[in-house]
C-alpha cells in the first residue's frame, strides 16, 4: 500500500521535519510506504554534491525576492523549488528487492516519463545524468537520500506552471550548458495541477507496483 498526502503550499523546513518524522515511523513499521506531494514557497536548496559558485544570487538578491536557502542531506546540486512546481518526496523502505541506488533514480525517471507521456509530452533521459528533459531542457530534477534500513526521502521535482525566471539565481544542478522547461510552456498552454498529481499518483503505483490510498 502507498498512502498519498496533498500538502498544498509547505515552508521548505517543514516538510523536512515531516519527512524526517515519517523516516523514523517507516522504519519503525509503524506507517506503510508514502508519497508526499507539496508546493513550497521561493526556496533554493543545497544538496552534498553543490558547489557555492552555483548559488549566482547573493543574500541580498534572494531576501529581495522572497527566495530561502537551505543546506541539506540529499544527493545532487542546487536547485530551485518554487510555486506552480510539483515536489514528490517518496518515504519508502526499498527492502527486500529493491536495494539499489540507482535502480531507485531510473524508476523515478520512469515515473516522471510515464506521467508526461499521458500528457502529450515525451519525456525522456539524459545518459550520465538523472533528471527527465524534453528535448535538451530539463523538466524535472531529482536528489533523494537513502539512510540506514533503506528508506529513503527526499525526491523529485517537476515543473508545472513553474516561473522560470527564478532558476536565474542559480546554475540548476550545476549544468550551466543546459535549459529549463516546465510543463505549460512545452505544451504552450495552462495545465491543472490536481491532473499533472493524478498522472504521477497513477505511473508512481504502476511503476512501483502498489495500490494508492489518499490520506
Amino acid at each position: 500500500m502507498l498512502e498519498v498526502r496533498w500538502l498544498g503550499r509547505m515552508p521548505y523546513d517543514e516538510a523536512l521535519e515531516l519527512q524526517g518524522r515519517l523516516v523514523v515511523a517507516r522504519r519503525e513499521g509503524t506507517i506503510p510506504d508514502q508519497l508526499l506531494m507539496v508546493e513550497h514557497p521561493h526556496v533554493i536548496t543545497l544538496g552534498s554534491g553543490s558547489e557555492e559558485s552555483h548559488v549566482l544570487a547573493g543574500p541580498e538578491e534572494l531576501d529581495r525576492r522572497g527566495i530561502q536557502r537551505f543546506d541539506v542531506g540529499r544527493g545532487g546540486d542546487v536547485t530551485y523549488h518554487g510555486p506552480g512546481q510539483l515536489v514528490g518526496y517518496p518515504i519508502l523502505d526499498l527492502k527486500p528487492d529493491r536495494t539499489d541506488l540507482h535502480r531507485y533514480l531510473r524508476d523515478l525517471e520512469e515515473v516522471l516519463i510515464q506521467a508526461l507521456e499521458t500528457l502529450g509530452i515525451d519525456g525522456e533521459r539524459e545518459p550520465g545524468l538523472t533528471g527527465v528533459w524534453v528535448g535538451s531542457a530539463k523538466v524535472a530534477a531529482i536528489g533523494v537520500r537513502v539512510s540506514s534500513g533503506w528508506i529513503t526521502s527526499h525526491g523529485f521535482a517537476l515543473n508545472v506552471s513553474t516561473d522560470l525566471d527564478f532558476f536565474g539565481t542559480l546554475i540548476p544542478c550545476g549544468l550551466s550548458d543546459r535549459d529549463v522547461t516546465s510543463l505549460e510552456r512545452v505544451l504552450g498552454r495552462s495545465v491543472d495541477p490536481a491532473e499533472v498529481r493524478r498522472a504521477v499518483v497513477r505511473s508512481f503505483a504502476a511503476v512501483f507496483r502498489m495500490k494508492p490510498v489518499a490520506i
